[in-house]
Formats: C-alpha cells, sequence, structure tokens
C-alpha cells in the first residue's frame, strides 16, 4: 500500500474509490467500510484509497480530552493495507483541512487529487468546516462533481451494540482486553522503547522489559495479562514474536508510585532489549494487580502467572530464570 503524507505526493491521474475516516484502532466497524471501499474499486478497475487524518481532530479541537489513540498510526496503516487498499493520504489535521468548506474539502481532496469515482462512507459520516457536511451534502456535491456516494450501514455486534472506538476505549478501561480484540476484529498492541527499571525482577527470576512514558496506543487496566512481545529482526523485515506475561500498574507490593508496563519474557535470560522500540500485544488478563502478605506469596502467585500465560499462549511452560544468567546490562 502507497502510503502518501501529502496532496503534493499523489499523481495526478489518480482514479480511485476513496473512503474516508479516522479509523483510530481499525476496529470491524471500519474493516467494513474499507473492504466495501475495496470491493467497488476492484468492480469499476480503479484504485481503492482511503483518506485518514494525524493527529485526530479531537486532539486538536479538544486537547484539555487528553485522547491516545488506541492504536499508533504505523499499526493503523498496518491493517489498513493487509485491508487491501492500494492506498492511503495521512493528511496532516490543521486549519488548513479543518478550515475547508464541505465543497473545498471535496474539490481539492476527493476530486482534485484522489480523482472520486465512489466515496464511501459510514452512515455517520460528517466532514467541512465545524462537520456542518452531511451525507447529502455528499451526494449532492456528488452529483456536481460527477461521483457517486455509497454509505455502509452500522453493523452490530450480537448483543446489538454497535461497533466503535468508543467501545474499545471502554473495555481496554476494564481490562477486558479479550473484549477489545473481539470488537476490534484483532488482538489490542501497544509500542514503547525499553528503558532501565529497578531491576527488582531480575533478582527474582523475572527480568522484564520496561517500556519508557512514550508509550503509544492506550495502555489497559492495572493487572496482569498474557501476551506477545514483537520486535524486529534486525538487517529484516520479519518480527520476533516472544511469549510474555505483562504487568501493568504501579508495583504496589513495593510501594511504587509511576504506573508502568513490563514484559517477562517466559524462559528467557539472554535478551537485552534496552533501548529497542517494542511492541506488546496483549491477549487475556490472568489478574487485577495486588499486593501480598509476604515476598513468597508474590512468587508463589507469580509462578502461576506464568503457568496461566503459557496455558493462554499454548506454549510449554516456563519457570522462573537464574537470576545469575541474566545477560542484559
Amino acid at each position: 500500500m502507497k502510503v502518501w503524507h501529502s496532496l503534493a505526493e499523489i499523481p495526478g491521474n489518480e482514479s480511485a474509490v476513496v473512503t474516508i475516516g479516522n479509523f483510530d484502532g481499525m476496529h470491524n466497524g471500519h474493516k467494513k467500510v474499507i473492504a466495501t471501499c475495496v470491493e467497488r474499486a476492484r468492480k469499476l478497475g480503479v484504485d481503492a484509497v482511503a483518506i485518514t487524518f494525524d493527529p485526530h481532530p479531537i486532539q486538536v479541537h479538544r486537547p484539555e480530552v487528553g485522547l491516545q489513540l488506541i492504536s499508533p498510526l504505523r499499526d493503523r496503516l498496518d491493517a489498513m493495507a493487509a485491508a487491501g487498499l492500494d492506498a492511503t493520504l495521512v493528511a496532516h489535521y490543521d486549519a488548513s483541512v479543518y478550515s475547508l468548506d464541505a465543497d473545498e474539502f471535496v474539490d481539492e481532496y476527493l476530486v482534485g487529487r484522489c480523482g472520486a469515482r465512489e466515496v464511501v462512507v459510514g452512515e455517520d459520516f460528517r466532514f467541512g468546516r465545524a462537520n456542518a457536511g452531511t451525507i447529502d451534502t455528499l451526494r449532492a456535491l456528488g452529483r456536481s462533481y460527477g461521483f457517486d456516494v455509497i454509505t455502509v450501514t452500522d453493523i452490530e455486534a450480537p448483543e446489538g451494540r454497535r461497533w466503535s472506538s468508543s467501545w474499545v476505549r471502554e473495555l481496554l478501561a476494564a481490562g477486558d482486553v479479550s473484549g477489545a480484540a473481539r470488537v476490534l476484529g484483532h488482538l489490542h498492541r501497544i509500542r514503547g522503547s525499553v528503558c532501565h527499571g529497578f531491576k527488582r525482577g531480575r533478582a527474582l527470576g523475572f527480568p522484564t522489559a520496561n517500556l519508557s512514558k512514550d508509550v503509544e496506543g492506550v495502555i489497559p487496566a492495572d493487572g496482569v495479562y498474557a501476551g506477545w512481545v514483537v520486535r524486529a529482526v534486525p538487517g529484516t523485515q520479519s518480527a520476533e514474536f516472544l511469549p510474555a506475561a505483562i504487568s501493568v500498574g504501579t508495583n504496589p507490593q513495593f510501594s511504587g508510585e509511576t504506573r508502568t508496563v513490563e514484559a517477562h519474557v517466559l524462559g528467557r535470560s539472554d535478551l537485552n532489549l534496552y533501548g529497542e522500540r517494542i511492541a506488546v500485544t496483549f491477549v487475556s488478563r490472568i489478574r487485577p494487580m495486588q499486593s501480598f502478605a509476604s515476598l513468597d506469596d508474590l512468587l508463589t502467585q507469580m509462578d502461576d502467572d506464568l503457568r496461566q500465560t503459557a496455558s493462554i499462549l499454548g506454549i510449554g511452560v516456563a519457570g522462573r530464570v537464574d537470576p545469575d544468567s541474566v545477560t542484559a546490562q
């Protein structure tokens, strides 16, 4: 999939079926819209193109909300490519975009550069200055500019709720990462750089990769999770998936005050991830974060965490590692 970061990067002869949206998290609702865009493009023999925005409009218009994207832009684009799009325009969302009237946006973005033959959007689509443009506005402009508008009916989960980014955020806030994965249609993932911690886990036989404060993506509720550490294989385009028990929280056993994300890769004492930017993928929550009456009680629980993690991930059980065998400094 081609990724354009400005209108100037789009070839002048582009002809496409275009869809528009923030696509935060690329959940099942987004996937249906993009699948429709791709299907229509294949029938017309043109490109399937998406227009998305960075930063998210809420981050620009309502910064006090402190909105954090469900997934980093990189993961959003990967998911959009996997959905079959030929190209995506990542429009820098600033006054040059949000000050455009509906007809100006259509003229400049949809027709002028993307060469829209059809435009595929969800039922609640709004656009243009102050979100004044509606589906009816888009259809009227389509008649003027010569493109058709295809609307995709909202899809609902079996329990009758509409798939949405807000639902994903609620589930993550509750620590229900498996529920979030059902709404997303894929496992939830965050990214961050590995930094030095207090090394308490190492001394206990549970060395961890600690993420620094530059985490991208919504961190789920405090607790212990089964999941994967994903790292790039140096010199290749491949990734390595490492089974991990993941701790999110302030570490109350040691009177911690700073919320951290720490991942213990099962059975490995030979990893040196310091300085690497890794992804942490959440599969299932094992338990809430808690403190114990003694260190021995904590270790007993952590041993059980490893067994549960291995069972959830479908791998062989690995116990504590020898602290003296840890190679990272």
